[in-house]
């Protein structure tokens, strides 16, 4: 007995293509993150709005939303180096066309072929993580995982504003483009692994399901920003997507081999991570959308400065990440979570405090502590809810995260931004009534629109910090979920 605990402590892991899989991951996260500081100059650019614009993340994990339910089933299929050559194909292909886009569709089209590429990459380097380590060390390699998924935002936002102050918004594009290329062709020569093809077939139904499940909802949430809550169009989308999620799920229960199989819900633990991971990320997603709009749209901060505010947060989180996770290998998960999540909720609350007169420094600290609480609670509760599952279940699992991750996201920064737009609108209207009287009085037209740019300015700022506080309320109701987590076990068996 002791001989086999022994063995099964040992990991048996294939580095050559743990790096290969880490280094795409790398790129692939690079490029999400290096478009959030230059939003604000697309918007420019194109002439669209901040709920359009928001379409470029939340396209992109639209697309990953549609597709990641279909890696459980690729993964099983396929080897690695099959998918990893594929998405890194794709992933080049995407960001080519959003390189030489020359309208705001064209660039949209580019981002989502990027995700699409995306979509199979992270969930597949999470299950040859989680099939390398046994439970009880999973910590710590998630923990080395979430350095290098922390790495990419900690330069991004720096790298990005930097690149827009000298350069156009392309060049972030091109840049990616030849870095992608080199890890396609080394994964063509130097990516091997050994894996014989399972038979089966992908459900087509579940596909469309899923399409339109995932799909409906996203877009319903995202068009909202633009044509309000009560267009028949928003209202369609979201009725479509919830009837063709439940469809999915049901579908699912049917089959003999699902696409992606609920039935890692029926484990208590797995549920609970879910549950608390779907509202962080719509939380997290508030200062990442919201920030680069308050920085440079609103204060007038470069798009450099806007990145180098963002990077001390960043790089906490990357030192955070190998640490919380040997703390989760020692402690759980549950105190952690706790911790982390009271920091993320007081400081998003603080961020719903924002004004003209705002320092940099405040925002620099406020940011910073933010990504310290988060740092604390997304990996650890993720690695324990999938220590619950059994080995067979694993590639479900992995794929079931990925896709609440890019879903909540989505749907997070799609309402946030949304109730940034509406409730802005509803400020400005009454900052305007009670301003009535002085812009009468103003002595010149350059009085006059500087006094409506800056009630405008007010208005915006305003529906920021209303945006800001429904991401704190959010992040309450992890915080309540996190008490009931447990430190999963190992299941002994597999039924």
């Amino acid at each position: 007995m002791s001989e086999t605990h022994t063995q099964t402590n040992k990991p048996k892991v294939a580095y050559g293509v743990l790096v290969v899989l880490m280094l795409g991951a790398f790129v692939a996260l690079l490029s999400n993150t290096l478009l959030n500081i230059a939003l604000p100059s697309i918007m420019k650019d194109f002439n669209v709005s901040a709920a359009t614009v928001q379409w470029l993340s939340t396209g992109y994990m639209l697309v990953n939303g549609i597709l990641v339910p279909t890696t459980a089933f690729l993964i099983k299929k396929f080897s690695a180096r099959q998918l990893f050559i594929t998405a890194m194909a794709l992933f080049t292909t995407g960001t080519l066309i959003a390189g030489f886009a020359g309208s705001f569709s064209i660039l949209l089209t580019g981002r989502m072929v990027q995700a699409s590429g995306a979509a199979i990459m992270m969930p597949l380097l999470m299950n040859v993580m989680l099939t390398s380590f046994p439970p009880e060390k999973r910590g710590s390699a998630m923990g080395l995982f979430g350095l290098v998924m922390i790495f990419a935002p900690a330069i991004g936002p720096t790298l990005s504003g930097w690149i827009i102050q000298n350069y156009e918004w392309p060049m972030l594009f091109f840049m990616i483009a030849p870095i992608a290329f080199i890890i396609l062709l080394i994964a063509v020569f130097r990516l091997h692994d050994k894996k014989e093809s399972l038979p089966g077939s992908i459900d087509i139904l579940s596909v469309i399901f899923s399409t339109f499940g995932f799909g409906g909802i996203l877009y319903g949430f995202s068009s909202a920003g633009n044509k309000g809550w009560s267009d028949a169009i928003v209202i369609t989308s979201l009725v479509v997507g919830v009837i063709s999620l439940i469809s999915l799920v049901w579908r699912q229960f049917k089959l003999e081999e699902p696409m992606l199989d609920f039935h890692v819900f029926k484990y208590p633990m797995f549920a609970l991570s879910t549950v608390i991971s779907f509202t962080l990320n719509m939380a997290m997603f508030s200062a990442m959308l919201l920030m680069p709009i308050y920085l440079q749209n609103i204060r007038g901060i470069s798009p450099l400065d806007s990145g180098l505010l963002l990077l001390p947060g960043a790089i906490v989180m990357g030192i955070m990440s190998p640490i919380t996770g040997r703390l989760f290998d020692r402690f759980g998960g549950r105190i952690l979570a706790i911790i982390g999540l009271s920091i993320t909720i007081v400081t998003t609350y603080f961020f719903a405090k924002l004004t003209l007169d705002t320092t940099y420094t405040q925002l620099i600290w406020l940011y910073s502590i933010r990504m310290f609480g988060i740092s604390m609670v997304m990996m650890p509760v993720m690695t324990n809810g999938l220590n619950a599952l059994p080995a067979k279940y694993t590639p479900h699992g992995t794929a079931v995260n990925s896709t609440i991750q890019q879903v909540s996201g989505a749907i997070g920064g799609s309402l946030l931004v949304t109730i940034m737009s509406n409730r802005s609108v509803t400020h400005g209207k009454e900052l305007f009534a009670d301003a009535a009287k002085q812009l009468q009085a103003a002595t010149s037209p350059e009085a006059l629109a500087h006094l409506k740019e800056l009630i405008t300015m007010k208005a915006t700022i305003e529906g920021i910090n209303d945006a800001f506080l429904v991401s704190a309320f959010v992040a309450v109701i992890a915080l309540i979920a996190s008490f009931f987590i447990k430190r999963a076990k190992a299941p002994t068996s597999e039924k």
